[in-house]
């Protein structure tokens, strides 16, 4: 999330512009936008794609590259040997 909060601070928007370009109305625009910056350790990657349209950068910039988890027998693993 460091590289999801460096895009927001970089972006400066406020929470409440934040919220709105993800898409939320309203009240809700400002605490949508806080608990996805400040609650969300492992978001969904639709949310990822919202933020990364709201902000103007890539989603390959949010995630960079991704290493399965080094977990035996742990499906994404096994589709990565």
């Amino acid at each position: 999330m460091a590289r999801v909060r460096d895009a927001f601070d970089r972006a400066g928007f406020t929470l409440d512009e934040l919220g709105r370009r993800m898409g939320y109305e309203g009240k809700i625009a400002r605490t949508h936008a806080w608990q996805f910056l400040n609650k969300t350790n492992d978001p969904r990657l639709s949310m990822l794609r919202k933020f990364a349209a709201a902000v103007g950068v890539r989603l390959s910039e949010l995630v960079g590259d991704w290493t399965p988890p080094d977990r035996p027998g742990h499906p994404s693993t096994a589709a990565y040997q």
